[in-house]
């Protein structure tokens, strides 16, 4: 469970803000690797950032010189799929997931954790859809008995749902597209006039729009609807797929693989990564994402093990990192994060060993740092 938000608890993390160099390091900056560079924290941001030995940055910059020696600092990873409820944030910093992308929260829920994040830099940063737009009954209604939420019947409330997520400051718009798939029985589901509506209405409220659909034929509504992107890879395999695959990419529309997802609800895990493979040999944009809940996948540990599995679908590894960094900050227009450069936020990721050649080393963490404040050592795992 993460900590109170408190003022003494606010003023306790805002001491860990300072000058800091971490020297002598290997360095993922996000979409390429230098093998030993030092860079300087100052505040919430980083400073600097020199290549070589030693790196141009000394000890009498900073209060802190972290050692980098057989290390390597990649930005904080940023999961492009998950739920999150109480606990989520703080368990998900732990594993060096600095942000994570929430694809559906209820508005108490939201409110807690929008505040958290806002408050406290000892858990992850948050942005959420809010309340997913969904036909009445539709999924995910039956993951949630008995709890109620918007949904939308039909193309004319599709403008109305989308001014609500607005004033509710949902962050991006997420449409679900699904008959009952994942539910196993079949359920209500939006109409194609209805899927383009809300698309349309997200687009002029300036939302991206983000569609769960997992079958060809629920994809395909999506992109003649305009879709912006995906929320899972898709469960189909065969020409029809790569097919599929070309138009995704065609049309410049995002993917989160969320293969960790696959894997742990045993829900064809192996077809999963076949279209993992599939996106990427088209050229189509894929980002990590685990779709973590309170349940399972869990949140931050996820993500070290959806790596892995990007890898097995034949991502290299600097692809895969870059698919839980700099591609999802960029997609989601999170200029300020996902890459390790002047000016950016001090959200990053000490491992030890080189994930660059050897993914597993995600998980052998040796510092944290959420805007420039590290966790206490010994909190990482």
């Amino acid at each position: 469970m993460g900590p109170t938000a408190t003022a003494d608890g606010r003023r306790h993390h805002q001491k860990g803000r300072g000058r800091t160099v971490i020297r002598n390091v290997r360095l993922f900056d996000g979409e390429r690797t230098t093998p030993r560079a030092s860079v300087l924290i100052d505040g919430d941001r980083i400073a600097g950032l020199h290549a070589g030995l030693h790196g141009g940055l000394h000890g009498g910059h900073a209060e802190v010189v972290v050692d980098g020696s057989g290390k390597t600092l990649l930005p904080g990873l940023i999961d492009g799929h998950t739920h999150v409820d109480e606990g989520s944030l703080a368990q998900a910093l732990r594993f060096g997931v600095t942000t994570e992308l929430d694809m559906f929260c209820l508005p108490e829920t939201l409110t807690a954790q929008r505040k958290l994040a806002a408050e406290r830099d000892d858990v992850a940063d948050l942005r959420s859809a809010g309340v997913l737009a969904t036909a009445p009954g539709g999924h995910p209604s039956h993951l949630v008995p008995g709890v109620e939420f918007d949904t939308v019947a039909h193309p004319g409330e599709a403008a109305g749902f989308v001014a609500d997520r607005v004033a509710a400051g949902s962050d991006y718009l997420k449409i679900v597209i699904d008959g009952g798939v994942q539910a196993g029985t079949p359920m209500p589901k939006l109409s194609p006039d209805t899927v383009a509506a809300l698309v349309h209405a997200g687009k002029a409220a300036g939302l991206r729009t983000i569609a769960h659909a997992i079958t060809l034929q629920d994809i395909e509504v999506a992109l003649d609807a305009g879709i912006d992107g995906l929320a899972h890879v898709f469960c189909d395999t065969g020409p029809q797929a790569e097919r599929m695959a070309r138009r995704i990419a065609a049309q410049g529309v995002f993917v989160a693989s969320t293969l960790a997802y696959f894997e742990a609800v045993d829900l064809g895990a192996e077809n999963a990564v076949r279209a993992a493979r599939t996106l990427r040999r088209a050229g189509a944009c894929v980002l990590a994402g685990t779709d973590a809940t309170p349940a399972t996948p869990a949140h931050g540990s996820a993500m070290h093990r959806e790596l892995v599995l990007l890898t097995d679908a034949g991502f290299g590894n600097e692809e895969a990192l870059a698919a839980a960094t700099s591609a999802p900050a960029r997609r989601f227009g999170l200029t300020d994060r996902g890459r390790i450069a002047p000016g950016l936020r001090a959200d990053l990721l000490l491992v030890h060993g080189d994930p660059t050649t050897d993914i597993t080393a995600t998980s052998s963490i040796a510092g944290v740092w959420r805007g420039g404040v590290r966790r206490a050592p010994g909190q990482h795992m």
